[in-house]
């Protein structure tokens, strides 16, 4: 893993941290499910995604700084909300920058492992969305990817620049700067004016 892969791969790992533990102060959860919860979405989708490609021990047991990063970033979370409160959209926002870099991280571990475009597009999209899945279904809300929300398809569009840019072998800094913005760029459009995917017209009367 190279020194940008590295470091976005830490900073997703805060993000991600931080976005679990906000969710737990909306639902006014104590310090001990604020860091719990913040864990588990920092780390839910590199677990399964490591755990689907057969990589074990997971990520953050070979590496234990990824756990402290996780816990640090959301008692850090919880200590400063006591002094400034948070809009929600800021969850959202932060939301989108993991899943931005986590898609990246994950497709490029799926394709280091398997050197397949389709798998390690997978891959990208799962170490992107499930933590996000595990905090809103532990936090009792609907998760994003299941609501009228461009979400994964972000996530899938910037893991398809990514294979683009990759098989004409460009700069890896180029590559994972333009998926990440990418996918930032699709995320941060459907929050700014509220797009959606359409959706299937079903009739019940039929």
């Amino acid at each position: 893993m190279d020194f940008l892969t590295n470091l976005l791969d830490l900073v997703g790992t805060a993000v991600f941290a931080i976005t679990g533990a906000l969710a737990a102060g909306r639902k006014r959860m104590d310090i001990f499910g604020v860091v719990v919860l913040g864990c588990v979405t920092a780390l839910g989708g590199g677990t399964l995604r490591d755990l689907i490609l057969g990589d074990l021990p997971v990520f953050w047991i070979s590496s234990s700084h990824y756990l402290a990063i996780a816990a640090i970033a959301a008692l850090a979370t919880f200590v400063l909300a006591q002094r400034w409160r948070l809009p929600e959209i800021a969850l959202m926002y932060a939301d989108a920058v993991g899943l931005a870099i986590f898609t990246v991280i994950g497709f490029q571990k799926g394709f280091y492992i398997t050197h397949d475009y389709s798998i390690a597009i997978v891959m990208g999209m799962t170490t992107g969305v499930v933590g996000g899945i595990l905090r809103d279904v532990l936090s009792g809300e609907i998760p994003l990817i299941f609501r009228r929300e461009i979400y994964a398809s972000a996530s899938l569009c910037g893991a398809a620049v990514l294979t683009l840019l990759v098989h004409f072998q460009l700069p890896n800094a180029f590559s994972v700067s333009a998926a990440v913005l990418t996918t930032l760029a699709i995320r941060f459009a459907a929050l700014h004016w509220n797009l959606a995917l359409p959706q299937f017209p079903f009739d019940e009367d039929l």
